[in-house]
């Protein structure tokens, strides 16, 4: 697989030349100065945990030994291999030291629970300065998981606490290669690969090999973080029996709609229709969507839609279609 561009700690004028080119990133020790980072390597990181951690619950995913951390769809593809629960962090930290020294453990995790509601103070005391303080941080805790590839409709820079974890990216024009699960059944909100990364059955998805050859991983220790850009897909495998990470999630764009809703109204509208419609809205949507110069003939003033519309604009768009998609029109 290929390298991802490394950098030592950057500044945020720096980050933001960076992101600018949405092509992910490995930061080496960019966050190597947080309390909660010394005391990772300090071999302290459980209490420094417990310590802080509220009473309050958050979602938590539990799987049997015979998984092996890897947490996806049971064989008949009609529920999870995974069981679902609200825990309070101390409980989990509980957890998954007993498991610590099992030879099978269970797979654990508490996952994408806000610092703010388990972990009140992190924020402050764990500073990211790369991104504004609006953009709030969210916290992976789990012994040796292996989440699915899959994508987030969000930039996100994830920064590696305690344990290690290997990160496998594969960019978002080969989601064809990549042989996507449901889209309505999903492991955690977003669709998933059906491919195993670490166990690709290429005689089952053959075109799995182009996407690796596309592919990029890089494992990062305590202390490092990684830039995974908009809709990049990717896979992270958690290596030790306590890891945890810190992620940010922000849209660098304001959206007055959601792309994945549109995403499923065509699915619905589209998808359906006679080939010869089907070939003549793709041709449409090639064309008005993604050629930015599809109303350049036009006086700025009668671009509407095809043009720069006010956010204002384009907020009442979104609320027309919301009314019309309801039936209250």
């Amino acid at each position: 697989m290929r390298a991802m561009d490394e950098y030592g700690p950057v500044n945020a004028s720096e980050f933001a030349e960076i992101a600018a080119a949405a092509r992910p990133a490995i930061f080496r020790a960019q966050v190597a100065s947080w309390p909660s980072v010394a005391a990772a390597k300090a071999g302290l990181l459980d209490r420094y945990l417990r310590d802080q951690a509220s009473t309050r619950a958050a979602p938590c995913v539990v799987g049997l030994p015979s998984l092996k951390g890897r947490f996806f769809y049971r064989d008949d593809m009609r529920g999870m291999n995974f069981g679902r629960r609200d825990a309070p962090l101390g409980e989990v930290l509980e957890q998954l030291q007993e498991q610590a020294d099992s030879a099978e453990p269970l797979a654990l995790a508490m996952q994408s629970a806000p610092t703010d509601l388990v972990l009140p103070g992190f924020a402050d005391a764990n500073r990211l300065d790369l991104l504004p303080e609006s953009v709030r941080p969210r916290i992976w805790i789990g012994n040796r998981i292996h989440v699915a590839t899959h994508y987030n409709s969000n930039d996100n820079i994830a920064c590696v606490v305690g344990g290690r974890r290997r990160f496998t990216l594969f960019p978002p024009d080969q989601a064809a290669n990549l042989y996507i699960g449901s889209l309505e059944l999903t492991p955690a909100g977003t669709p998933v690969s059906m491919v195993d990364v670490d166990a690709p059955d290429l005689a089952r998805y053959p075109r799995f090999a182009d996407a690796l050859d596309t592919a990029m991983a890089a494992e990062l220790a305590p202390g490092d973080a990684i830039f995974i850009p908009y809709l990049w897909w990717h896979s992270v495998r958690s290596l030790d029996p306590l890891s945890v990470l810190v992620n940010y999630w922000w849209s660098a764009t304001p959206e007055a709609m959601s792309p994945v809703d549109a995403l499923l109204h065509a699915l619905v509208a589209i998808r359906a229709q006679p080939e010869s419609r089907r070939a003549a809205w793709r041709a449409l949507f090639d064309h008005l969507v993604f050629d930015d110069a599809a109303g350049a003939h036009l006086p700025v003033a009668a671009r509407g839609v095809l043009g720069d519309l006010p956010e204002a604009e384009r907020q009442e768009i979104g609320r027309q279609l919301a009314l019309k998609l309801s039936g209250r029109s």
